[in-house]
């Protein structure tokens, strides 16, 4: 995980964001050391030039281009990272960085994934 400025654009951070993945176990004898695709909005798509840093990873880039028609299918994987931006807003203290220090800001975003996880499985084992 890495933080940054609040007008950063995302995209800076996909190489490094790539390189901080832990590898992926797969069939035994047969690690993998990437997932096989990586899938983005339109906001990455600048000139096929991540694209291509993506390729040289072993990655294939799922990156919707500029001006195409939307229905492409990427919505289903992006639902999933806007319902947990979504349950992060509960907590009304990382809608905003009021802290100064990034490590605080860290430690109640770690807090919070762990009450979502936790409000989770309780919902799970009442079922």
């Amino acid at each position: 995980m890495s933080l940054t400025g609040g007008n950063r654009n995302d995209v800076t951070q996909l190489m490094p964001l790539i390189d901080q993945i832990p590898p992926v176990r797969g069939k035994r004898g047969r690690p993998r050391f990437r997932p096989d695709a990586l899938y983005a909005d339109r906001g990455y798509d600048d000139h096929d030039k991540y694209r291509d840093l993506v390729r040289s990873k072993g990655i294939t880039p799922v990156i919707a281009r500029r001006g195409s028609e939307h229905g492409s299918g990427l919505g289903v994987h992006r639902w999933v990272v806007e319902q947990t931006f979504a349950l992060l807003h509960w907590f009304r203290r990382l809608r905003i960085r009021w802290e100064i220090r990034d490590d605080i800001h860290e430690a109640f975003l770690s807090l919070a994934c762990g009450i979502i996880c936790w409000r989770r499985l309780r919902k799970l084992s009442l079922s």
